[in-house]
């Protein structure tokens, strides 16, 4: 079985053909794991004997007559989402020890389609970075380049799938932390709508941005998951109560009818030259399949950096504060009273980029500083938001390069968070207004480094993005 190409639904297939087993494929999977993970580094844990007992009930329920829309197909999961009974440590230092007492929702809703739940994925600490070089745990690299980094947050996530380790995985995006990834990797990435999914059981970063999605081989298993891990919970109350379309149902091979927009505020000077070209080669792909190509204007996209950072890590200093050595989690030796105690566990268990966060959130929201800020970011970010609702009054989705760049060498931006930051700056807008993207490969750079197309829909339209990507993955694959 080649597992650097077999798919979630064609594993379906398969197991439903009974020309598989969970067991086998879980099996499998976890030896490519043993043989290439310690390079890669994608996982921070697998418990094969758990995994296998999973794929064993998996197969005793096919056995018996029960489906479930993931019955037997094994996920990775970012370190980021609790799963009962397991480890939820964020890669920091600070949530060692913790054992998560409770799913969550995204993870109810597989486990209940029957997916069996590989291991947990590498990150940058609590979802703060674009490299996984944040991680207090372990490096990162990507597949396709050992000396360059897979992107970030989700890092792991998204090496696990490109290296074959994993037929798909969760990561979570706060300014681009699937998408990025994603097209660092060459794989799907998947940001649904803010309120789309559930982040009940989500270690939070930024919870006006954070929002879970799938990282997958092709458009159809992104198109599959989303379906499942969709819908409206009462324990999250920005959740919305929208019907979840049958996404796969939705898929088309062409693109007639469709309106694609292209933002000029996207494809500015300082662009790598080969992401350039293999996005407008993109774009003739689309148009060939019968999209009408329009331009647009997003103006404020220049704003979108300074207002994701001013916002984000102001939500991220309130987040973070509940991790104080009390409840859970690490708690410094030596201390002599609770401010004390409170002050070496924040210093001794959050890494440098969280700390930096917490500090610039925490100014932001200061006596002074708030108004000038804070607020004024707030309301920046309503305008970004209604540039995105002009353009959607032209066109159906919109064609951007997912990032700047191809992969880069780690430690090339870890010393300067600023450029780090600008790795963000076509994918933090969609966060900022709400409104859904997806990353999928268009083309390699001449060192063979993978290139990102990302296309942007309207809230809650993830069937417009899903259905111009799939019809681009078809096209290019054809063409």
């Amino acid at each position: 079985m080649d597992f650097d190409k077999i798919t979630v639904c064609g594993a379906l297939e398969l197991m439903e053909k009974g020309e598989c087993s969970s067991e086998e494929l879980v099996s499998g999977l976890l030896g490519v794991i043993d043989s290439k993970d310690g390079e890669i580094g994608a996982y921070l844990s697998v418990d094969h004997a758990d995994a296998l007992e999973q794929a064993r009930e998996a197969d005793r329920k096919r056995a018996n007559g029960e489906s479930g829309r993931l019955l037997g197909v094994p996920i990775a999961i970012k370190d980021v989402l609790n799963v009962k009974g397991q480890a939820c440590t964020c890669a920091s230092q600070i949530l060692k020890g913790y054992i998560s007492p409770y799913d969550a929702t995204a993870i109810a809703m597989m486990r209940k389609e029957g997916a069996v739940f590989l291991g947990r994925t590498n990150m940058d600490e609590f979802a703060m970075g674009s490299s996984t070089e944040n991680s207090s745990c372990q490096i990162t690299r990507n597949p396709h380049n050992m000396d360059c980094v897979p992107g970030g947050s989700s890092g792991g996530s998204a090496a696990a799938v490109a290296g074959g380790e994993a037929l798909a995985a969760l990561g979570t995006d706060t300014g681009g932390s699937i998408r990025q990834p994603a097209a660092f990797c060459g794989c799907v990435g998947l940001k649904p709508s803010y309120g789309r999914v559930s982040r009940y059981g989500l270690v939070a970063f930024a919870s006006s941005f954070d929002q879970i999605g799938p990282m997958t081989r092709d458009v159809r298993d992104s198109a599959h998951l989303l379906g499942v891990i969709s819908g409206q919970d009462d324990m999250d109350s920005s959740s919305l109560n929208l019907p979840v379309p049958d996404y796969v149902s939705m898929l088309k091979d062409d693109l007639k009818g469709v309106t694609l927009g292209l933002p000029k505020e996207y494809f500015v000077d300082g662009m790598d030259d080969e992401v350039r070209a293999s996005v407008m080669k993109a774009v003739d792909v689309c148009r060939g399949l019968g999209a009408e190509i329009t331009e647009v204007s997003l103006p404020h996209t220049d704003y979108a950096i300074a207002v994701y950072y001013i916002i984000a890590t102001a939500e991220a200093s309130t987040n973070l504060a509940r991790f104080d050595g009390v409840r859970y989690g690490f708690r410094a030796e030596g201390v002599t009273d609770p401010i004390d105690m409170y002050g070496k566990t924040r210093s001794q268990g959050f890494g440098d980029e969280v700390k930096r966060r917490i500090i610039l959130g925490t100014y932001v929201l200061s006596s002074g500083y708030y108004d000038a800020y804070y607020l004024s970011a707030q309301k920046v970010r309503t305008l970004i938001r209604r540039d995105f609702e002009d353009a959607f009054k032209k066109c159906d989705a919109l064609l951007t390069p997912t990032t700047p760049t191809p992969a880069f060498k780690r430690g090339d931006k870890s010393d300067d968070p600023l450029q780090m930051y600008l790795c963000d700056i076509f994918t933090a807008t969609a966060n900022l207004a709400g409104v859904c993207g997806i990353s999928v490969p268009c083309g390699k750079s001449s060192d063979g480094l993978p290139i990102g197309l990302q296309l942007l829909g309207p809230e809650f339209k993830e069937e417009n993005i899903l259905r111009t990507a799939y019809a681009y993955e078809q096209g290019r694959e054809n063409g």
